[in-house]
C-alpha cells in the first residue's frame, strides 16, 4: 500500500525551527559518537556509489546496505538507510561536476527521521538514537518555535554540534494561506551590487528604513572590504594564533549578509501587505555566467547574495498570502517607464537615467524597480489567464480540449 502524505504536508509551507539540546556529559559523548558513526557510514556508502557508479537511492540501497553495516560496527538499520539516502541526495545535483567520491566531514550534521527520534511534547523532551541506545534530552528554544513544534506536523531533523552546543533543526509544515489578489499593483524591487535593493517606492535598502547598526550600502561595502583584508592578512601570516583568529571570525560576514537579506525581505513583504500589492523581483538565475566582470570586480560579483534575498522574500510572501512573481530582467534599467523607449544612451552614468525621447530622468535603480513592478502586473495577469479552448496544446489539461465530433466529418 502506498504511503500518502497528509494534505497539510502536500499543500503546506515547509519551514525549519532550531531547538537547543541540553545533554549531560555522558549523553553528549553518546551524541558525538553517533555523529562520527553516521558520517563514517555515509563516507563508506559514497565510496561504494562512486566505485560502482550507482547513484539512485533504490539501487544504491541494494548495493550498499549490507556492506556498510558490515564495515561500520554499531550502525543501526535505520541509520544505515538514512546514510544511503543522504549519499544519494549528495550526488543528485553534483554528480557531473565531481571528480572524486564525496567525503562527509566527521562532525557534519546528521539527519534524523521519525524512526530515529520521537518527541514528548508535554515534557519538552526528545528521544534520539545513538549507537549505545536511545537517550532522552530536554530541549529549549524561542517561544514561537516551541509553539510550532507543539502544534504543527514534524518532519526530519538535523543534529548539529556547533562550538560545543548541540542543536536540533526540525523541519515543519505550516498551513498555506490563500494568495490575495494584488488589486493595487506590485512592489518592484531592483537588486544590485552597489545598492542591494531599491523598491519602486524609492526606498533604498539597507538604509534609514531598516533598524540596526548598518548605515547603508556604502557601510556594507566598507565592512566587507575590511573583512576581506583581515582574512587575507591572517591567511598570509599563517601562525597558530592567526588560524585561531580565523576560526573565531569564520562565518561572521555570512551571518551579517543573511541578517541584512532577512531585514530587506521583511521590509518588502510588510510594505506589500500594508498596501495590498504583490511583489515582483528579477529572475537573475545564471547572471554570473552572462556577465563579464573585470578581475577586480569578480569577488564582489560572486559574493553577491541575490539568490538568498529572492528565496527569503518568496517564502515570506507565501506565508503572508502575497502574490510573488519573477520577471525577465532584460533592459529593465534601459527602458523608460513613461514612453517605453529602450536604449543604452538612456544611461549616461551608472546611477543616472535620462530618457532620450521624453526626457524622463531619475535614479537608474528606481527606474528599473518601476519597470519590474510593471512587468510584475503583466506577468501576474499571464499566470492567471485561463486557457483558450480550440487550439491544440500539450500543456493544456484534457478537460480544456474541444470535444471530438460525433459521426460524420
Amino acid at each position: 500500500m502506498a504511503i500518502r502524505r497528509s494534505a497539510t504536508k502536500r499543500h503546506g509551507l515547509p519551514t525549519v525551527v532550531q531547538l537547543r539540546l541540553t545533554p549531560a556529559p555522558a549523553q553528549a559523548d553518546a551524541l558525538a559518537a553517533a555523529v562520527l558513526l553516521c558520517n563514517q557510514a555515509a563516507t563508506v556508502v559514497s565510496r561504494l556509489a562512486w566505485q560502482h557508479r550507482v547513484f539512485a537511492v533504490v539501487e544504491l540501497h541494494r548495493l550498499a546496505y549490507y556492506e556498510v553495516r558490515a564495515q561500520v560496527a554499531g550502525l543501526g538499520a535505520q541509520a544505515a538507510v538514512r546514510a544511503i539516502a543522504r549519499v544519494a541526495g549528495a550526488y543528485a545535483n553534483r554528480r557531473a561536476t565531481k571528480k572524486r567520491a564525496h567525503i562527509f566531514r566527521p562532525h557534519g550534521a546528521v539527519p534524523y527521521d521519525a524512526r530515529l527520534m520521537s518527541f514528548n511534547r508535554d515534557a519538552r523532551t526528545v528521544s534520539l538514537w545513538t549507537s549505545t541506545g536511545r537517550i532522552t534530552l530536554p530541549y529549549t528554544g524561542r517561544t514561537e518555535d516551541l509553539k510550532a513544534v507543539d502544534t504543527l506536523p514534524l518532519g526530519e531533523a538535523d543534529l548539529i554540534c556547533r562550538r560545543g552546543v548541540w542543536l536540533l533543526q526540525v523541519a515543519l509544515t505550516l498551513p498555506k494561506p490563500a494568495v490575495r489578489e494584488p488589486v493595487h499593483g506590485f512592489v518592484g524591487v531592483d537588486q544590485g551590487v552597489a545598492n542591494l535593493a531599491v523598491t519602486s517606492d524609492r526606498a533604498v535598502l539597507p538604509g534609514p528604513a531598516l533598524p540596526g547598526p548598518i548605515g547603508g550600502n556604502g557601510h556594507v561595502r566598507t565592512l566587507r572590504e575590511r573583512r576581506h583584508r583581515q582574512r587575507r592578512r591572517l591567511q598570509k601570516k599563517g601562525t597558530s594564533a592567526a588560524r585561531r583568529v580565523l576560526r573565531r571570525l569564520s562565518g561572521r560576514e555570512h551571518r551579517m549578509m543573511t541578517d541584512l537579506n532577512h531585514q530587506i525581505s521583511k521590509y518588502v513583504v510588510r510594505e506589500a501587505e500594508r498596501t495590498g500589492r504583490g511583489i515582483a523581483l528579477e529572475d537573475l538565475q545564471g547572471i554570473r555566467g552572462r556577465v563579464r566582470a573585470h578581475r577586480l570586480q569578480r569577488r564582489t560579483l560572486h559574493s553577491w547574495a541575490f539568490a538568498q534575498q529572492i528565496t527569503l522574500t518568496c517564502y515570506k510572501a507565501a506565508r503572508a498570502g502575497i502574490a510573488f512573481v519573477l520577471v525577465d530582467p532584460a533592459y529593465t534599467s534601459q527602458t523608460c517607464p513613461g514612453c517605453g523607449h529602450i536604449g543604452r544612451a538612456n544611461r549616461p552614468a551608472r546611477g543616472r537615467f535620462v530618457c532620450e525621447r521624453c526626457g524622463l530622468a531619475g535614479h537608474a535603480d528606481h527606474i528599473a524597480a518601476r519597470n519590474i513592478a510593471a512587468r510584475g502586473v503583466a506577468g501576474w495577469a499571464a499566470i492567471n489567464q485561463p486557457h483558450a479552448t480550440g487550439l491544440p496544446s500539450p500543456r493544456r489539461d484534457r478537460e480544456s480540449k474541444p470535444p471530438a465530433s460525433v459521426g460524420g466529418s
